[in-house]
Formats: structure tokens, sequence, C-alpha cells
């Protein structure tokens, strides 16, 4: 059973958060060790797609007065607020081996296992027919492809993979309410009627155990080693932080 090490960490600003995530892909192949992370985003804040201009923010009215930042994978903006966020790294021999791709189909094939134990019937988009046609919208929930999480035709959950020599990062957000910075977005909360809103915590802990199920994964709690903070901290600065790279397209 592999061994897995789980960070869930606290609500954090956006260079952070994508200041850990290129941390871990850049420290997995000398670790060798495959890390899972769970986290979630102190303010509403938009991250553009690698390669989306930055200019084109103005495309997207409701969300002009929220902080925003390049992300370092492809696709389209999200506006991460009410939404689970997870990555993982991974060690990989030939980042270019067609299996790399099949953690879009663990993670999300999990996510739908887990949201069918509060009745919730998810399913993966499967379709690719309007892929391509046209200008993609400016919103990564508003653009498909088949491997996406759709409720009731709305994407909820969608994932993208930055692959570095000899590691893999994929993370994706789960959207669980509609945030006022994306009105135009639902969230599970606004498409299926619970008892109980879904929380952040009840999902992840119930996605954690059919992620153990399918993966086989085995969990040792964990956080940043000194070297890979460190690590964060410059990127956070250096990167994520900087115009240089923010307004680079």
């Amino acid at each position: 059973m592999p061994r897995v090490r789980l960070m869930i960490d606290p609500p954090a600003a956006g260079p952070w958060n994508m200041a850990v995530d290129e941390a871990l892909l850049r420290a997995t192949p000398q670790t060798g060790m495959t890390t899972l992370r769970f986290y979630q985003w102190a303010e509403p804040t938009l991250s553009l797609g690698y390669f989306q201009h930055h200019a084109d923010r103005s495309r997207h009215v409701p969300s002009l007065d929220a902080p925003w930042l390049r992300r370092a994978s492809g696709g389209g903006a999200i506006l991460h607020d009410h939404e689970l966020t997870y990555s993982l790294t991974v060690p990989v021999r030939d980042t270019r081996a067609s299996n790399v791709a099949d953690y879009f189909d663990h993670f999300h094939q999990s996510l739908i296992q887990t949201l069918r134990g509060w009745g919730i019937q998810a399913a993966l988009n499967g379709d690719a027919s309007l892929e391509g046609l046209g200008s993609p919208p400016f919103l990564c929930f508003l653009r498909r492809s088949p491997v996406d999480v759709i409720l009731n035709s709305a994407k909820i959950c969608g994932s993208a993979q930055r692959r570095h020599t000899g590691a893999m990062l994929q993370h994706g957000s789960v959207l669980l309410s509609r945030s006022p910075h994306a009105p135009e977005l639902a969230g599970i909360n606004d498409l299926v009627q619970l008892t109980d809103p879904l929380s952040v915590e009840d999902l992840r802990t119930a996605w954690l155990e059919e992620l153990s199920r399918l993966c086989q994964f085995s969990y040792d709690k964990g956080v940043l080693a000194t070297e890979e903070a460190e690590a964060s901290r410059r990127l956070a600065t250096d990167r994520f932080r900087a115009n240089s790279w923010n307004e680079r397209r």
C-alpha cells in the first residue's frame, strides 16, 4: 500500500498556496515522496491559467475587485472562494507515460463515488465534441473536458497537471457554493438540496476514505520539511507575488 504524506493546510493567501504546490513539485524527485495536500483560500482569489493574458481579466467584471495571480498550470481562470482545493505530487520515472494521466480518473471517480454517500449523482463529462470550437470561456468552470466532474450539467470539479523532471503535480478545485465574485458558477450546495450543506471538512474526510480504497493510499500526516518551507517562501515572493510572473502575458 503506497505511503502518502497527507497535509491539511489552513486557509492561506493565493501566492503561498501556489508556491507550496510548486515547491513540492520541485522537491519530489529528491524526496521520492508522494504528497496529498488539501487547502483553502484566505480570501476570494482569481488564478489565471499559465497561458492566459492578464489583460483578459477585464472580461470578467465580478472578480475585478478580488486579488489575482497566475498559476503554473494551464486552463482557464478559477475564482477560488467556497471550494475545496487539493494537490497531489508524485515521483514518476517518465512524465510522458500514459498512466500519469490516470490520476485524473482516480481523483474524479473517487469524488463521484464520495458524493453518492450524500445521494448526489455526479458524473464525468465524457463529451469532448465542443472542445476546440471557437474562443474558450475565460473561466475554467465554464469550459468542458471529458474528465471534468459534472452535476446537473454544471461543472463542479476540474483538475490540471504540471510535469517536471521526475515528478508530476496535479491540482484541482471542487466548487461547494456560489461565489459573489463568480455568480454564474453554481456549487454543489446550490445544485442539490441537502438537509445540511456539504462542508469542506465533511467532503475532505469522506473523499480521503474513498481515495484510500481506490488508490490503496495509506496516509501519514505531515508538514513541509524545512527546505520545502524555505522554497515556498522564496517562490511566493519571487514568483507568485511578482508582476514579472503575473503579467508575463
